[in-house]
């Protein structure tokens, strides 16, 4: 989410991929709670499936597009046999993003973006409207993070592939997730820089609740905009980590009022509860506020007049 844009925010809490060959699995995925769903042609489908995953996907969405999601094709890798057929068949369905594998240099992402132009051209498809999401899957994926995040404008967000990125690294994966510590923060400083989403790597064990919650207190706390599911029961626990809390929008509220009070005194600092209140707080107050709005937690601003006693039980 870029900073300084509070209306209009597209909610990407959650993604979840869904196989592309599986008619099943993509009519279920559409009636799950994530805000993006993610048709995958790449790892979930199997080689002699490729070509009938693709038609299928392309049809999903042409015909079948699940109503209040954010459409995601996740195509195969940029120098596979099956690149080249999947964009000429995905950017012809128009979905809301195409999701690239492994990348790992900018030239990449500008090659994608000149090819989805030439193949909307073709098709008399609206320029530019498809946007993209790369995906961060190895060590030269990080170091060149910076310059991929600002590659083409059709970037709309980028994730780390935590599977793929500790196997370039020879680590271990572990669950405490020491070992992506550093490329989650690069990745995460390439997305601000760049005002585009920032997506967590999954977390793999799709029976250790306990253990997704563990993960999203880290994942929260940096700062991170969403984090892809694996498995459904993901879903919720994911988009709650992601929805302000009622005590967090009460806070942001006072926090604006507070400022908007003492701007009125011609100052840009303000005390409330006793702890001091300047512009990077009403800025981390705004984002939080957009956020609700976006999921639907407040319709408008709550009114507050200026600084009230704190209850404790509530902030």
């Amino acid at each position: 989410m870029n900073a300084d844009t509070f209306n209009d925010v597209q909610l990407m809490r959650t993604s979840i991929y869904t196989g592309g060959s599986s008619p099943a699995k993509m009519i279920q995925a559409g009636f799950y709670n994530e805000d993006c769903i993610v048709y995958d042609l790449e790892d979930s489908v199997s080689k002699l499936d490729k070509d009938a995953a693709r038609f299928l996907v392309y049809c999903a969405i042409k015909y079948q597009r699940p109503a209040n999601k954010y459409v995601i094709v996740r195509v195969n890798g940029l120098y596979s046999d099956e690149f080249e057929e999947d964009l000429q068949a995905i950017v012809r369905a128009k979905p809301d993003a195409i999701r690239i594998p492994k990348v790992e240099y900018a030239s990449e992402v500008r090659s994608v973006d000149q090819r989805i132009t030439q193949i909307e051209m073709e098709a008399g498809a609206p320029i530019g409207k498809i946007q993209l999401w790369c995906n961060i899957e190895s060590y030269m994926g990080v170091i060149n993070a910076r310059e991929i995040a600002k590659a083409s404008p059709r970037i709309s967000a980028m994730a780390l592939g935590a599977e793929d990125f500790t196997a370039s690294m020879m680590a271990k994966r572990t669950k405490p997730g020491w070992e992506i510590f550093y490329a989650r923060n690069v990745v995460l400083m390439a997305c601000r820089e760049a005002g585009i989403s920032a997506q967590d790597a999954v977390y793999s064990d799709i029976n250790d609740l306990e253990g997704l919650k563990a993960d999203l207190e880290m994942t929260k706390a940096l700062g991170f905009d969403g984090k892809t599911c694996v498995h459904p029961n993901q879903i919720d626990i994911v988009n709650a980590c992601f929805t302000p809390s009622k005590k967090e929008i009460i806070k942001a509220e006072r926090v604006c009022n507070a400022l908007a009070k003492a701007a009125e005194e011609h100052t840009g600092v303000c005390v409330l509860d006793g702890d001091m209140v300047d512009k990077p707080m009403e800025l981390r107050a705004k984002i939080i506020l957009a956020k609700a709005r976006a999921a639907g937690v407040v319709e408008k601003s709550i009114q507050v007049t200026g600084p009230q006693k704190k209850d404790k039980d509530e902030l």
